[in-house]
């Protein structure tokens, strides 16, 4: 018997901005992925986060315009407005 794994899609999403960026942490909260400050902090530091493809540990990490970050294979995109 063979067994083949089928690998779901990553979900896109938008996220918008009006400055020319947002921390990691604020666009978490801003996403809705996470409901509060402290909640952002404990992903980022347990290494649930990636950005533009790669692991980071950084709160104040710095996005901008067409950066990304990924959390549970959703990818939310940053848009300025």
């Amino acid at each position: 018997m063979k067994v083949v794994a089928k690998v779901a899609k990553k979900k896109e999403t938008e996220v918008y901005i009006t400055t020319d960026f947002i921390r990691l942490d604020a666009a978490l909260k801003l996403s809705g992925v996470a409901g509060t400050g402290g909640q952002a902090k404990a992903m980022i530091l347990e290494e649930d986060i990636k950005v533009n493809g790669e692991l980071c540990t950084s709160r104040g990490k710095k996005l901008r315009d067409s950066d990304s970050f990924e959390f549970q294979r959703v990818i939310y995109k940053i848009v300025k407005k």
